[in-house]
């Protein structure tokens, strides 16, 4: 067997070579941006009101006071998305403006209706100004949120919904991103089953269910084939053979990797006589996992079958191997200080299933679940990020910092 590290390493050296693709902005969404994408224009794209009130030039309130109140003639009502042009503007004039409304010369300023005192003299309304008022009260400038040419997403972020708003505000139509990786999986046994009602020595096909979630927050096309039966060799190697030629990007197993009479996965593997072909790493939950670069196009994982098993391994070996092939950035830890003490033994690497919380003090604080049984589903559900507990270590203190990974792979923080 071999260490986390070095497995990863290798993964890291039998990447997939991705190809880019132009697409809408607004299908962007989970996808990993491939250039930089910059602004092409200010935003706001001019100076405007952040309040509801009245526009003034704040160089004609210079000798404003309460023994020399000022009259501004109110001209017009300017809302957002109305044409700001006024042809004619005398001195002491102003405008009513709702918010958002476009702020244009020789208007600086905002007086909010909560602070302005309107009067009316024949036909006509005045704002009265009692003291000096300063240049720029409540005006949003343009470009203060973005400036033309400024980064907006960089090159190997995903794409959030924050950041589809911000692209489509900004006029931003196309952008290119990696195309999606495409995954086939297996699961494998006489006793899964995709039936509602079952024997108690049955299990639901819930591992594949799992795996297939993952495609509404990555980029990700995950089709399910058919259940391999125990005595399935021929049709697994025919089908490996099929998908290949298909290119398809990654083909998983989940089950049918260790070392029982109807383990036969890696038997067939190695008749592929792939590339960067390792069996049995020294972590847990998920020894037994398995993998190969089938072809230039296509790589193999053997993933354990249990739930557990299957949830770190696809989590510590599949998306770090699809992160590194599509060149996203952003599968980083989080250190959190141990908040119970933990044994293990020295050369294995653990994942363990532990709740992050916010301390007294602010500080984050991983909490290690009981029931770490790789069958066990309930601290799975419980947990919200995964602790790794490298190997080189055995016992773990209370304080201690430890890295730890989102459940699903994409760090939003």
């Amino acid at each position: 067997m071999i260490s986390y590290k070095h497995a990863i390493n290798k993964l890291k050296k039998f990447h997939l070579s991705t190809k880019s693709e132009t697409i809408f902005s607004k299908d962007s969404l989970y996808r990993i941006c491939t250039e930089n994408i910059y602004s092409r224009l200010n935003y706001p794209a001019s100076d405007n009101s952040a309040f509801d009130g009245f526009a003034i030039n704040s160089a004609e309130t210079k000798k404003a006071s309460e023994n020399n109140k000022i009259k501004f003639k109110i001209l017009k009502t300017i809302a957002a998305g109305d044409n700001p042009n006024i042809k004619k503007i005398q001195k002491n004039s102003c405008i009513e403006v709702m918010t958002g409304a476009v702020i244009s010369k020789p208007f600086d300023t905002i007086v909010p209706y909560e602070k302005s005192k309107v009067i009316k003299i024949k036909n006509f309304n005045y704002l009265i100004i009692d003291k000096k008022i300063k240049k720029f009260n409540n005006l949003r400038h343009a470009g203060s949120d973005y400036k033309k040419g400024q980064l907006v997403i960089k090159k190997g972020d995903i794409i959030k919904p924050s950041d589809i708003l911000v692209l489509k505000t900004l006029g931003i139509k196309h952008v290119k991103v990696k195309k999606k990786i495409k995954i086939i999986f297996f699961a494998t046994g006489n006793e899964i089953t995709n039936k509602e009602n079952i024997p108690n020595w049955k299990v639901r096909n819930s591992n594949g269910i799992y795996i297939k979630s993952f495609s509404k927050i990555l980029p990700l096309e995950i089709k399910e084939k058919s259940i391999l039966r125990d005595k399935d060799e021929r049709k697994f190697l025919r089908q490996l053979k099929e998908n290949i030629k298909d290119k398809i990007d990654i083909i998983i197993t989940i089950g049918a990797v260790s070392a029982g009479k109807y383990d036969y996965v890696p038997k067939i593997i190695k008749k592929i006589k792939g590339n960067g072909y390792f069996k049995g790493v020294k972590i847990r939950p998920g020894k037994p996992i398995l993998f190969s670069k089938l072809s230039p196009d296509t790589a193999f994982f053997g993933l354990p079958g249990n739930p557990v098993s299957t949830a770190a391994c696809f989590r510590f070996f599949v998306l770090p191997f699809i992160f590194s092939s599509i060149g996203y950035l952003g599968n980083t830890s989080i250190k959190a200080k141990l908040k119970n003490k933990f044994q293990k033994k020295k050369d294995f690497t653990r994942f363990i299933k532990g709740k992050i919380t916010v301390s007294n003090k602010g500080q984050l604080e991983f909490e290690v679940l009981k029931g770490q049984e790789s069958f066990k589903l309930k601290p799975l559900a419980k947990s919200n990020m995964w602790g790794q507990f490298n190997n080189g270590q055995t016992t773990f203190k209370k304080g201690d910092l430890i890295d730890c990974y989102t459940t699903f792979g994409v760090n939003f923080l």
